[in-house]
């Protein structure tokens, strides 16, 4: 009974729900994605920064090591789909910021590599979304989709050595509605 109660909005505040003449937003989305991976921050930042262990459960390609100051191109071959990235900042176990062409706009995503015991809690922030407020509100949601697949898929190759082909089976080109 309580979750169901729970679940149910009051009749006040439902009507903002419909209310769309009323709906704004009062300040940009930031996305986060977030997991423990227990494996230690060295080896699951190495896993971010070496293309030949991203490719197992991101992107497909890279044109390079993630490496301060370096301009580098990620592709998705499975969606025929490459990105510009520009990378920011890289301290070694603990951080990463680049600034990539997310959505036909420049976002700025942000790892963060936190020991826990021997293990390493990683959050990921995008951020700087561009455009009206639909598109902001569905880039970030895409976003925040897009990020929780890409750890589960570290999380599943580097704890257990499995491939989840979580980025390319989420949107199979023969599954595709007209």
């Amino acid at each position: 009974m309580f979750l169901a109660n729970y679940a149910r909005p009051s009749p006040e505040h439902a009507k903002g729900f419909t209310d769309m003449e009323k709906f704004q937003l009062t300040k940009p989305p930031i996305v986060k994605a977030e997991m423990l991976i227990r494996k230690p921050p060295a080896e699951v930042f190495e896993a971010f920064i070496d293309p030949e262990i991203t490719r197992k459960f991101w992107s497909t390609k890279s044109t390079g090591r993630v490496e301060t100051g370096k301009h580098l191109v990620w592709t998705w071959e499975m969606y025929d789909v490459s990105t510009a990235v520009e990378v920011k900042q890289v301290e070694p176990a603990r951080r990463i910021v680049v600034d990539w062409g997310n959505y036909g706009a420049m976002t700025t995503v942000e790892w963060d590599f936190a020991p826990y015991e021997n293990d390493t809690y990683v959050t990921i922030t995008n951020s700087g979304f561009k455009g009206d407020g639909d598109k902001v509100v569905a880039d970030a949601l895409d976003s925040k989709g897009g990020f929780t697949w890409v750890l589960a898929g570290v999380k599943a190759l580097l704890e257990h050595n499995l491939d989840l082909n979580a980025i390319a089976d989420a949107f199979p080109q023969h599954l595709k509605k007209p």
